[in-house]
């Protein structure tokens, strides 16, 4: 299993799903997994624009790892999970459980200011300045935890340059995982 991390606008599912193409692989991303959720309860949180809780969370990615598996996908990268530091112990206790493993954690470090043109280029009404700023602050506050628990299992977490082409991004990315899975 491969995670990957980096604040919005780095560029984490357009890389996550040109992995999953080229090596045959599932991307699962929180998200999507969520949206594609039939649980009436998920549904209508979604609908309401509520969080959808933990516990919820864990049963449909717990599920979407299952149905990876069972489609005999040889491996699945995960973006947008998790998100906490409390999500991270469950995905460590989750991975011993289902004797997974993390292969690696691919984290994609983009300045700023280049965040702020990617997201100012998709003119969505939630990407003011403040907005981003406010989400690069969160997202500061709450990766370095997360990986904090990586870090005490010994995997092995990349901090890459998302900088550049996709396609320059995505070399660098498919350098490291595919040296990480060999290993």
């Amino acid at each position: 299993m491969i995670l990957l991390f980096g604040p919005t606008g780095a560029g984490k599912s357009m890389q996550g799903q040109m992995l999953a193409v080229r090596q045959g692989w599932k991307w699962l991303s929180t998200g999507e997994m969520l949206r594609a959720s039939t649980d009436p309860e998920v549904i209508s949180l979604l609908k309401s624009g509520e969080l959808v809780s933990d516990e919820q969370t864990y049963e449909v990615f717990s599920q979407a790892v299952q149905d990876a598996r069972d489609k005999q996908f040889p491996n699945i990268i995960v973006d947008g999970f998790p998100r906490t530091k409390e999500q991270a112990a469950w995905l460590a206790d989750y991975m011993v459980k289902t004797n997974e493993k993390i292969d690696v954690v691919i984290v994609l470090e983009v300045p700023e200011a280049e965040i702020m043109q990617r997201l100012e280029k998709r003119h969505r009404m939630e990407d003011t300045p403040e907005t981003i700023a406010k989400r690069m602050t969160i997202y500061r506050q709450k990766m370095y935890p997360v990986l904090g628990i990586f870090a005490e299992d010994s995997v092995k977490i990349i901090h890459l340059d998302g900088t550049g082409t996709a396609g320059e991004v995505h070399d660098r990315i498919y350098e490291e995982v595919m040296g990480a899975c060999q290993n």
